[in-house]
């Protein structure tokens, strides 16, 4: 039979050493100073060991009491994680999916009625963020832009991120060619500077270099478009739903693809729950029907101009690895 120690004497003892005190530690657990200096003595009885050095104005760690809140710690954090992972898998079906901010706007969130209608008893919360922060144990799967690799995950392609310049129906002077754009008027990413070098070499004008407004992520720049404020270096499928809708039009038929597309990751033997294998069946299905049909009659023609010259811009537009370029645009995918 397992032996566990006396929880509710850790419990008094771990809230004190970590906040230096009786009373603090009473009023993290809602009880009285006193009745958590009754338990941490009780404990100390037990274990046969001083945790506490007690004098009248002090209190303060004994050697063997730092060694065991040093060690408790991780102990009560991982217990805590683990609580967290069993409640999440008991509502199996309610999804939480790490996505970043512009692709859930722009993309995600929008179709979400439609799958309402397919799921209605399955609840999607998304949480914000991106796929490179941590993944955090509360979440189902998570959405981003990368290159397909993420150890200890599946990953399932869902479409490819090309490069396209937007701008408002209205915006003016209008570019009939990439040469005649002006370069105080391209919008500018901070998290993105190779993608209008990038665009521009592939479209033959690597001379023009962007100085126009700079915006944190690709949906404030496409925002800054639709109000007319320049022309922005735009992701599909970010700008496809604009574009039918005729909140912009792309002056220019050439998209230049980034190496990158993005993908669902999940955790292995995730597809087993009904929940989540509904949700990914149709996300799948969905990206796989923009695929094939392409984002709208109206939008210009996907052409890919995958040359030698282009492919070479891409390597050096960036003098960051793969992998930090990725992170980079992931922080908004």
């Amino acid at each position: 039979m397992r032996r566990l120690p006396f929880l509710n004497g850790i419990r008094a003892f771990e809230a004190a050493a970590r906040l230096g005190g009786f009373s603090p530690a009473a009023a993290e657990l809602g009880v009285t100073a006193a009745a958590v200096s009754r338990l941490v003595r009780l404990l100390e009885l037990r274990m046969g060991v001083t945790l506490f050095e007690r004098s009248a104005n002090r209190l303060a760690l004994s050697p063997a009491g730092r060694q065991y809140s040093e060690g408790l710690g991780p102990i009560l954090d991982r217990l805590a994680d683990l609580t967290g992972q069993v409640a999440a898998r008991g509502d199996t079906r309610t999804l939480t999916v790490g996505v970043g901010s512009t692709f859930a706007i722009r993309w995600l969130i929008p179709r979400l009625a439609a799958f309402r209608k397919v799921a209605p008893d399955i609840e999607v919360r998304l949480a914000t963020g991106g796929f490179t922060v941590p993944y955090r144990d509360d979440w189902t799967c998570g959405i981003s832009l990368g290159i397909g690799e993420r150890p200890g995950f599946v990953a399932r392609k869902l479409f490819d991120a090309d490069l396209l310049p937007v701008c408002a129906p209205g915006f003016a002077p209008r570019p009939r060619t990439p040469a005649e754009l002006v370069p105080k008027t391209l919008l500018r990413i901070t998290q993105a500077p190779e993608d209008w070098p990038h665009w521009l070499e592939a479209a033959g004008v690597p001379r023009i270099r962007a100085t126009g407004p700079m915006f944190d992520n690709y949906g404030l720049a496409i925002q800054a478009a639709c109000d007319g404020l320049g022309v922005a270096v735009g992701i599909r499928p970010y700008v496809d739903d604009e574009i039918r809708a005729g909140r912009l039009v792309a002056p220019f038929p050439l998209t230049v693809p980034m190496g990158r597309s993005w993908y669902l990751y999940h955790p292995p033997g995730r597809e087993r729950e009904p929940a989540f294998a509904a949700f990914a069946q149709w996300l799948i299905a969905t990206a796989a029907a923009r695929n094939a049909s392409g984002p709208d009659s109206r939008a210009p023609s996907r052409v890919r101009r995958t040359s030698r010259r282009a492919a070479g811009t891409r390597t050096r537009s960036s003098p960051h690895s793969r992998a930090d370029r990725e992170g980079r645009t992931g922080r908004d995918s």
